[in-house]
């Protein structure tokens, strides 16, 4: 049953799951469907090597949704990672279909064959101390940048694809005395981990350990006088960072790249806020930048209004302007066969009437 009440807390789910989905397109629908007959906003993946998300809303309709996919015999161990926060870490709901729930572009690589060695957080400590352990950061440079691990190694690489090279090419990962060294590798939830020490094997690896459940499960139960953490650890989401026992950070997150303000970026000439900072003006064209300045405009002038600004509604609202008067409405869904060709003949046949598409969320007391 949708949660009505806009909740006060909302609890945000971080899960994936390596495991054969050759029908991982047809899960599509009915999962949406679920989510926003919840009100549980986010992102889920899937691909036919597993399942991939992070999503919140109110509690009880988050376990809703995590109980719908448990009952699915494939995903019923399926393990998950809970934090919680005033303000909502997401705005819209999607399931996307992909190659990879994570994309390391390798073939025919799959963690469902064989992985590194799974380290509790308790014992994280022990291992990435050892002299002969060579602890990696498989995560981006913007989310090293802002926390990691004290003494692990940065590959320095904008997106996870880029490591195969980098293990190829790292001088850290030589053998000595004809002998590979042993290799501890951490990612913020575990899943990139996964496939990177599913690499590390093929490439002939054998001492290969990961982080269970990733930083953030580090955060969550080792306390801040016994870590080896330093800084905070990004996340996907609007809270941006997140630091031990996964409170929110102190980090703010630039809308035009949807990385992390770089430290002082706020006094560079380069920031501008909704449009660009330092790290992404010289990657974006002045049309783009246009395009940036309207969507901050629209957002600053529906703040002031108090109303809704993302998605949907607003193109709705500016459409509606175009209309005459007392053009009809017309509610529909979008993903509905029926709708499609519904407005596909209104379309044919020149009628103009205002289109308004139904959230199973959201939908009229009379339906």
């Amino acid at each position: 049953m949708t949660t009505e009440v806009t909740p006060s807390v909302y609890l945000t789910a971080a899960f994936y799951k390596f495991v054969a989905l050759p029908d991982f397109a047809s899960k599509r629908a009915p999962l949406l469907a679920f989510c926003e007959a919840h009100n549980v906003k986010g992102l889920i993946l899937l691909a036919e090597e597993g399942i991939n998300s992070t999503i919140a809303g109110a509690p009880a309709d988050v376990h809703a949704v995590l109980a719908y996919l448990r009952s699915d015999p494939r995903l019923a161990d399926l393990e998950h990672k809970e934090s919680f926060a005033s303000k909502a870490p997401f705005h819209r709901m999607k399931v996307r279909l992909k190659k990879e729930i994570v994309t390391m572009g390798v073939e025919g690589l799959s963690p469902t064959k064989r992985v590194g060695q799974y380290v509790k957080p308790e014992d994280w400590n022990a291992l990435i101390t050892s002299p002969d352990v060579v602890v990696i950061d498989t995560r981006n440079d913007y989310e090293v940048e802002i926390g990691t691990f004290k003494g692990a190694v940065d590959p320095d690489i904008q997106s996870f694809s880029q490591l195969t090279q980098w293990v190829k090419d790292a001088k850290e990962l030589a053998e000595k005395e004809g002998k590979k060294p042993r290799v501890a590798m951490f990612c913020t939830g575990g899943i990139r981990c996964e496939k990177s020490t599913s690499l590390m094997l093929e490439h002939g690896f054998e001492d290969v350990y990961h982080l269970q459940g990733g930083i953030l499960k580090y955060l969550e139960v080792v306390p801040p006088e016994k870590s080896l953490w330093e800084g905070e650890c990004f996340v996907f989401d609007e809270r941006v960072s997140v630091g031990h026992g996964l409170v929110p950070g102190p980090h703010e997150l630039c809308r035009a790249c949807r990385e992390p303000l770089p430290e002082g970026a706020k006094q560079s000439p380069l920031f501008e806020l909704g449009v660009s900072c330092p790290r992404c003006h010289a990657h974006t064209t002045e049309t783009q930048k246009n395009s940036a300045r309207e969507r901050q405009k629209q957002w600053e002038i529906a703040k002031e209004r108090q109303i809704n600004h993302i998605g949907t509604p607003q193109r709705q609202e500016r459409l509606a302007e175009l209309l005459p008067t007392d053009a009809p409405v017309l509610y529909s869904f979008r993903r509905c066969p029926y709708a499609m060709r519904a407005r596909m003949a209104l379309q044919v046949s020149g009628i103009r009437c205002e289109m308004r598409e139904i959230a199973l969320s959201q939908k009229p007391e009379g339906m």
